[in-house]
C-alpha cells in the first residue's frame, strides 16, 4: 500500500495524521494538542485551547471545531462521541 504522508512533514495546513477518541476530564490534558475535535453527537463541548483559555461552545452532530485543543473538559461538556485530530 502506498502512504502519501511518509514523505511529507507534518502541517497545520495540511490534513490531521491521526485521530483518537476523547475521554474528558476536567484535569487530564491530551498528549498532544489536537488540531480540530470531531463531535459525532452535538450538545455542549467545553474545553481549553492551544492558548490555555477555556471556551464553550454548542456544536449540532457531526461537528468539526477547528480550534487547537489540549483538553476536553469533562464539567461542561454534553457533546458525545468526541475525537481530536493532531499531527504526529
Amino acid at each position: 500500500m502506498s502512504n502519501p504522508f511518509i514523505n511529507r512533514a507534518p502541517s497545520l495546513s495540511g490534513p490531521a495524521t491521526d485521530i483518537f477518541p476523547v475521554v474528558p476530564s476536567d484535569t487530564v490534558d491530551f498528549t498532544d494538542v489536537a488540531l480540530a475535535l470531531y463531535v459525532e453527537t452535538g450538545g455542549t463541548v467545553d474545553f481549553v485551547t492551544a492558548k490555555g483559555n477555556t471556551r464553550t461552545v454548542i456544536v449540532g452532530d457531526l461537528a468539526i471545531l477547528p480550534v487547537g485543543t489540549q483538553r476536553v473538559n469533562a464539567t461542561g461538556t454534553t457533546a458525545a462521541g468526541i475525537h481530536a485530530m493532531v499531527i504526529v
